[in-house]
């Protein structure tokens, strides 16, 4: 791997200096993705000190504290969850919501409320959003962490969209016997790329399910989360929503019905409750559109207990 050291440098320093809403060049996104997708490599994000920026309230509470925590994926932002976010503090009667912003860096700008509920809101926004599956996962495993010990829970809720989906699903598996790491105990997850992205490694109507549900063709991030499905916790409940817009790839345009359905055969068998939905439409399925679309936003909301 090419690494211009100095470059980076540069880079990192200025990461310190501004401020975390603030978008990263590419070099900057590039290089820290790179270096988080290698577990070699990532000692080099944690040579850095850690800064908190804290604009939060924390309102205090008696209750035990399940958090309903949102994540995007591969390059997505604040704006992949705002609409489902602000749905959520609608539907809850509660306005306030915890918002995080993250760099691989390990540093952290705070803002919003902690609310007093059992069910506080969370978004997260990674700072570094152009990472794959193995930098989601190691934002994940400091993250969650983080806030487990800073608002005390020991379980959570999440609603992940895109590559966030398997990644939730990897770090449960990778921490099933922690009794210190956060665990799942519900998941809403839209639009997953379990088995592969279209045109990367994905062909539209090659890879088919059997009559069982298991695909034919399996990837490594999908062979490893079928070796560890015995690592997942038969008390979890899943939703599973996907999309078609109906044209003739049986795709979302990103991620083939065949992989977002794929999920089904590693985790209906172990889950405490297990659902699909699948959207339908040109105008309503898109791969980039569903985490908006007040359908879908409705489904979640009532999984979660928010609307009746």
């Amino acid at each position: 791997m090419f690494f211009n050291s100095k470059k980076y440098a540069e880079e990192a320093e200025k990461n310190h200096r501004h401020n975390l809403q603030q978008e990263p060049s590419m070099f900057n996104m590039i290089s820290l993705g790179l270096l988080a997708t290698f577990g070699p490599t990532r000692i080099f994000l944690k040579m850095h000190k850690r800064h908190i920026i804290n604009q939060a309230k924390i309102e205090s509470s008696s209750l035990t504290q399940v958090p309903i925590i949102y994540f995007h994926g591969f390059r997505g932002g604040d704006y992949t969850t705002n609409v489902m976010v602000h749905q959520a503090t609608k539907d809850k009667g509660n306005e306030k919501f915890l918002k995080v912003t993250v760099d691989l860096l390990g540093n952290f700008k705070l803002e919003g409320t902690w609310t007093s509920d059992k069910h506080p809101i969370v978004q997260i926004a990674f700072r570094q959003r152009i990472v794959g599956i193995y930098g989601i996962d190691y934002y994940l495993s400091f993250v969650l962490p983080f806030l487990a010990k800073r608002y005390n829970f020991r379980n959570y809720i999440a609603v992940a969209h895109s590559l966030a989906c398997p990644c939730i699903i990897r770090t449960e598996m990778k921490h099933y016997s922690s009794k210190t790491f956060p665990h799942l105990i519900k998941c809403a997850m839209i639009a997953g790329p379990f088995d592969g992205v279209t045109y990367l490694g994905d062909i539209p109507n090659v890879n088919v399910l059997n009559e069982k549900g298991r695909p034919t063709m399996m990837n490594p991030h999908y062979l490893y989360l079928l070796f560890n499905r015995r690592k997942f916790n038969p008390n979890i409940s899943v939703l599973n929503i996907y999309g078609n817009v109906l044209d003739n790839t049986n795709t979302d345009k990103f991620i083939s019905v065949v992989s977002a359905k794929s999920i089904r055969y590693i985790l209906a068998p172990k889950a405490h409750f297990y659902q699909e939905v699948e959207v339908r439409g040109k105008n309503d399925a898109e791969h980039s559109w569903m985490h908006d679309n007040p359908f879908v936003i409705d489904i979640i909301d009532k999984f979660l207990n928010l609307k009746k």
